[in-house]
């Protein structure tokens, strides 16, 4: 198992800006990741955690998990945009309160993008403001810190960067790989590895997930 200076590492990065791509290349280099994570025991087996729910709740994880690493990952809103819009618009109908979707994307996605406030929660006006709002509250939060690192997923030496942050020792010129191009949106659930988490893995609590009410603010 690979040797790392934090307690976890959360990918506090919008859905879209390179989440699968980062996760990918870290199982590869010997850790335990999770793409999205719905339980407490998914928590509790991955080193890494990624997208849904660290976007939304890294104070909260922050609070639960002190010691962890933050990666802050960042795309440019001209290229992250239509992205985002093709997402949503396969997510949509599952979003809805009767949707099928997990409750904590659910909440996640709602409370992030306003999907539930906004009259036209797919338009370019919403999802802009939405991500400038994400990146300044990213940026106050984690000021006058060290333990965040922003990058881009498509960084010349970006994953050697990464890796440096997280403990493990690496050559100065490694890439991401490039998965979930265009509309693909199912790279990792296609992907095969024994150092994958299940997102929905059950424990002592079952697939329970955390009661962030008992934290103290």
């Amino acid at each position: 198992m690979p040797a790392m200076t934090h307690n976890k590492t959360f990918v506090i990065g919008l859905p879209r800006t390179g989440t699968t791509s980062l996760c990918a290349a870290l199982l590869e280099h010997g850790f335990k990741v999770a793409h999205t994570a719905y339980t407490i025991r998914t928590f509790e087996l991955a080193q890494v955690v990624a997208d849904t729910p660290c976007y939304a709740d890294y104070a909260q994880l922050d609070r639960l998990f002190p010691g962890s690493g933050f990666v802050h990952l960042q795309r440019p809103l001209a290229a992250w945009l239509p992205s985002m819009q093709q997402l949503l618009h396969k997510m949509q109908v599952q979003m809805r309160p009767e949707g099928h979707f997990n409750p904590v994307i659910k909440r996640c996605f709602n409370d992030t993008f306003d999907l539930l406030q906004d009259p036209e929660p797919l338009g370019v006006a919403n999802l802009s403001r939405c991500f400038h709002r994400h990146h300044q509250q990213v940026t106050d939060y984690f000021s006058h810190r060290r333990d965040c690192l922003s990058l881009a997923i498509d960084q010349a030496g970006g994953l050697s960067r990464l890796l440096a942050f997280m403990g493990q020792s690496a050559p100065a010129d490694l890439d991401f790989p490039h998965l979930n191009a265009g509309n693909q949106v199912s790279a990792w659930r296609k992907l095969k590895h024994p150092n994958k988490v299940n997102s929905s893995a059950a424990g002592e609590s079952r697939r329970r997930f955390f009661d962030y009410a008992q934290l103290k603010v």
